[in-house]
């Protein structure tokens, strides 16, 4: 009893963060799926009760002893669902648990029995990406399930026990991983636990372990970032001008810090509503550093920006964070000198994009994509080539 409640609130539990998750980032389109798998299925039948349920009453001498048994057996399942969001699908199917027998000596004989239970279920599925294409999955719902028991051997025929058939409605749990092969096949691993029906009016639990695959249908493309526009060096400086056979020519000015303005795709250096620098952008930032080691600069400056999805008072901290991220990594690995360079973020406040260009304030992936231009990192370098 306390290893089944402990499994159903985990997979609650499991449900529960996942539904958080959901609200808290950017989800591609709904989709249906379908899949097969099959496994191993273990009954927890009390064989003892159910004989002696049936029989032991019937022969004044002794109850039915003896027993042998075999709970374990193939099961498979077949199953289709709606997954709305990367967090939260339904999902309903046929299921096989195989089937458990035992034996046991009465009185009059020997008594058998063989027990079949197969069904229809509907499930609520959780699922808590822990990285790009690795997830843990929960379950929660409900299965119809019908039982058939059938009673053979001299015992049974002395006891005059007939074959049964049960069909109930009961609940079902399940946790499991899932593996993303690709954009129409995923790899899925679960262990699902079924109450069902014993056919002695009694209940019982069935743990089946399965691998199967799921088959996305109509899936969405996956969204490809843009590519980061390309760093562009400082211009040299123009060479000073001699004038012809001036006596004693004044010098000329040293020339005027040039700023100079590069921008760079957020994608290309932030995962999602992350801030923290991936490995391609620490690439990019690498290659700025050196560019900016050659020229002789006053002063740079960091301004990080996103688009207008989102509060504003939550844009204006990704962009702060994203910007002390570039400015840190400049500092710490591209051994830029600290006190040049400074961080600020801009929020929603200055979009590359104009007013009509992308419509509609529902987050979707064509919305997404047309604001790519304005989630960005601009570097503003002054200064003069040496």
């Amino acid at each position: 009893m306390k290893s089944r409640h402990a499994f159903s609130a985990l997979t609650l539990a499991l449900l529960t963060v996942a539904a958080t998750s959901a609200s808290a980032q950017y989800q591609e389109p709904g989709f249906f799926y379908g899949g097969v798998s099959a496994g191993e299925a273990r009954s927890k039948v009390d064989e003892a009760a159910v004989a002696n349920g049936l029989v032991g009453t019937t022969f004044p001498t002794g109850p039915a002893s003896g027993f042998s048994s075999d709970e374990k057996d193939t099961g498979y399942k077949l199953f289709g669902g709606y997954q709305f969001n990367r967090n939260i699908a339904v999902e309903g199917g046929y299921f096989d648990l195989g089937k458990s027998t035992f034996s046991s000596n009465t009185p009059s004989g020997q008594f058998n029995n063989d027990t079949r239970m197969r069904g229809l279920n509907l499930d609520l599925v959780g699922t808590l990406p822990i990285t790009e294409r690795f997830s843990v999955l929960g379950r929660v719902g409900v299965a119809m399930g019908r039982t058939r028991a059938s009673f053979t051997g001299a015992g049974a025929t002395a006891a005059g026990v007939q074959d049964r058939n049960d069909t109930k409605a009961n609940a079902k749990v399940g946790l499991g991983v899932q593996y993303e092969l690709s954009r129409s096949m995923w790899l899925r691993a679960e262990l699902e636990r079924y109450r069902v029906n014993n056919g002695v009016n009694g209940r019982t639990n069935v743990d089946m372990l399965t691998v199967g695959l799921v088959f996305p249908f109509n899936r969405a493309p996956a969204y490809v970032a843009a590519a980061p526009a390309p760093y562009v060096a400082p211009a040299p400086a123009p060479a000073p001008m001699v004038q012809a056979p001036a006596p004693a020519p004044a010098p000329m000015p040293a020339p005027a810090p040039m700023p100079q303005r590069v921008s760079m795709s957020a994608e290309s250096l932030f995962g999602f509503d992350a801030s923290a620098v991936k490995p391609e952008g620490r690439a990019e930032l690498d290659k700025f550093a050196r560019d900016l080691s050659t020229a002789n600069y006053q002063t740079v400056t960091v301004e990080g920006h996103t688009d207008r999805l989102g509060s504003d008072t939550y844009n204006q901290k990704l962009s702060e964070e994203r910007a002390n991220a570039v400015k840190n990594y400049l500092v710490t690995s591209g051994k830029l000198d600290g006190s040049k360079i400074s961080a600020v973020g801009k929020g929603e406040t200055m979009p590359v994009t104009k007013a009509g260009d992308c419509k509609g304030n529902t987050r979707t992936a064509a919305l997404v994509a047309c604001l790519q231009p304005d989630r960005r990192v601009d570097v503003e370098v002054t200064g003069t080539a040496r």
